[in-house]
């Protein structure tokens, strides 16, 4: 056998290899298109035989880089480039040669079907029949069900369209142009927050309790009874214009005061959806946690943490003066669902207590603190209890926390309410169309509230995590034994002004706070962590701000003379704007 070698080639310039004067022609590229790869581009399907096109042609082969530039959720961006996109398209083939001896079979538009293979993408717009979703795809009873190629609209919108229609909710306040951010804290840093907080202690109490009325705990669906309308006072009061406040201040009982409203909605932070605000205040080194008149606190939200929430007619446009004016709110609509529900609340409360002896009504240690002598109807049953939480950390520490709390009623036969004995805190809930818009899915009560109170629970504990989170709160801050939630619907599912008991469940507010998966710890770390990001500030007027549309809450300082010259709505910066 022989072995020959391959012929060798001499580079005369020097170089490494072979001299491009030395090559053959075959080993040189010639007339090859180049296009640069990056490796963070994707590559498409080899080949779309279900998309809808104007050509009859079909373009067969590797999708280039180009095409195939994705934005959220996976979908090319319209336009845009992909790395060394000049050349790409030498790349693809087309089938150019004659078609005339071929015949179409079927012309129809590949049309999409639930749950087939050609439905790309998801519906993400809600409405009627006339209604498209974002991709393009149309709409049936208000759930989305087309992709790409839907019949209904066609022509394909980019992906920075996917929430033209979705509506955005507005700030509980205006922030004002005077306003300096100092600090923004997502909802996920402070899910992470831990701190262990002794048993409180109890400076003071103040009000009147009544007893709570028994028979309420045996209605049933079969034995509704009719919620009535009572007029009571009720005080709401906030933080500054407390005078007990003021007196606890002056002996330095504590260093931050606050309401058990207040601190709930701070404690419960990283559920809440709706948009809120707490003006904090320093002065020295105390701080205190106050609420704005009119503002978010004065009302009931109804499910908040549905998938669905109620919404509100969208307001006007200003840039298109020539649009139709928004409907009108609904009884269904966000707005007056809550109303609604802070109506519900305050007459249940009012009729599950027994005004007349017997049981007698007990007098805590002092009178209502805010109730004047020039007052005529009579007062509802409250009690406040004023305590104190040790915030400490280390040893040297001396970060105390005044709150004052509320009670509605006490059990008769279960101890002494002027010890903190058997005192119970009532709430209700409310039904209004389980066909409705924002309903959250919720079965109906009538038929099965006796028969499937764990469905009609676990469905109330999904779609108002927030509000039974705080109601829990509460109820554990006063140091309650029970928490008695009324089941309240409407007489007609059209008529929102007129309403029956369904139901009472009965239930420890520890016990309740662990079925909601509430963590206290993990409450007293925001309300210390939020209170140290205040210290560090010079004394002065702050606002936090839970962002009406993300998960987050922002801190501002804002002048002092703020929210002191506000209107009915508590939207008012006449001071701020002059």
């Amino acid at each position: 056998m022989s072995f020959s070698l391959p012929p060798i080639n001499d580079n005369p310039d020097g170089g490494w290899g072979p001299s491009s004067s030395n090559l053959p022609d075959q080993f040189k590229f010639k007339d090859i298109p180049y296009a640069p790869y990056s490796k963070s581009d994707k590559l498409g399907r080899f080949a779309d035989w279900n998309e809808a096109t104007s050509d009859t042609r079909q373009t067969v082969g590797i999708v280039s880089a180009q095409n195939t530039r994705t934005g959220p959720g996976g979908r090319r961006r319209e336009g845009a480039q992909a790395f060394g996109s000049g050349t790409a398209s030498a790349f693809a083939y087309f089938h150019v040669e004659d078609e005339s001896s071929f015949s179409l079979v079927d012309n129809k538009t590949a049309a999409p079907r639930r749950g087939g293979a050609f439905i790309r993408g998801r519906g993400t717009a809600r409405g009627g029949a006339g209604n498209y979703n974002a991709r393009g795809g149309a709409q049936r009873g208000g759930r989305g069900f087309g992709g790409r190629g839907g019949n209904a609209q066609r022509g394909r919108r980019g992906w920075r369209d996917w929430d033209r229609n979705a509506r955005t909710r507005e700030s509980s306040v205006v922030i004002s142009p005077q306003w300096s951010m100092l600090e923004e804290i997502e909802f996920h840093r402070l899910a992470k927050l831990r701190l262990e907080v002794d048993e409180p202690e109890n400076i003071n109490s103040y009000g009147r309790l009544f007893a709570y009325d028994k028979t309420f705990d045996r209605i049933t669906t079969k034995s509704e009874r009719p919620l009535q309308q009572l007029d009571r006072i009720k005080y709401n009061t906030t933080t500054s214009d407390d005078p007990v406040i003021q007196q606890l201040v002056n002996k330095n009982t504590a260093t931050i005061y606050t309401t058990d409203v207040i601190l709930s909605v701070l404690m419960c932070a990283p559920r809440s959806v709706y948009p809120w605000d707490i003006v904090i205040v320093r002065e020295g080194n105390n701080l205190f946690f106050d609420k704005r008149d009119g503002g978010p606190f004065d009302t009931v939200t109804v499910n908040e943490n549905a998938s669905d929430p109620p919404q509100d007619p969208p307001p006007p446009n200003p840039n298109n003066p020539s649009e139709k004016i928004p409907d009108a709110p609904t009884i269904n609509s966000a707005t007056s669902l809550s109303l609604e529900a802070t109506y519900v609340n305050q007459n249940f409360a009012f009729q599950s207590v027994v005004e007349t002896s017997p049981p007698p009504a007990v007098d805590l240690a002092h009178p209502n603190p805010f109730y004047g002598p020039d007052e005529t109807e009579p007062l509802a049953s409250c009690g406040y209890r004023y305590r104190v939480f040790d915030l400490s950390v280390q040893d040297d520490e001396d970060v105390k926390i005044c709150v004052r709390t509320e009670v509605d009623a006490y059990l008769p036969g279960a101890g002494n309410p002027r010890e903190g004995q058997g005192l119970v805190t009532i709430r209700a809930l409310n039904e209004f169309d389980p066909r409705a818009p924002g309903a959250g899915g919720a079965p109906d009560w009538r038929t099965k509230l006796d028969s499937q109170r764990g469905a009609v629970v676990a469905t109330e504990m999904k779609n108002n995590s927030c509000k039974l989170s705080k109601w829990a709160v509460q109820s554990i801050l006063a140091g309650a034994d029970l928490m008695k939630i009324g089941y309240v619907s409407r007489s007609n599912p059209r008529d929102a002004a007129r309403h029956v008991i369904l139901s009472t469940a009965s239930m420890r507010p520890t016990d309740f706070a662990a079925q909601l998966n509430v963590s206290l710890n993990n409450g007293w770390g925001i309300v210390r962590t939020v209170a140290d990001l205040c210290m560090k500030m010079p004394e002065g007027k702050y606002v936090l701000v839970k962002d009406p549309n993300k998960p987050l809450v922002r801190l501002y300082a804002i002048p002092a003379s703020s929210f002191s010259g506000e209107d009915e709505d508590g939207e008012g910066f006449e001071d701020d704007e002059a």
